[in-house]
């Protein structure tokens, strides 16, 4: 018997597997160490350069 004819036979017995595994899902997700919006450092790049006597536009 597969899932879909198991559960259009028994629609009770789906309907408390649903409710069971949500049940679970949501006690599942307030135990994940998970935050809103957590404190990210955007990246940063720094590149230098050295050739006296040039300019910014030469370099560039």
């Amino acid at each position: 018997m597969s899932l879909s004819s198991t559960s259009i036979n028994r629609p009770v017995l789906a309907t408390v597997f649903s409710l069971i595994i949500l049940l679970l899902g949501g006690i599942g997700i307030t135990f994940l160490g998970i935050r809103e919006f957590p404190s990210v450092d955007p990246p940063i790049i720094s590149v230098s350069t050295s050739y006296p006597g040039a300019n910014s536009d030469v370099i560039e």
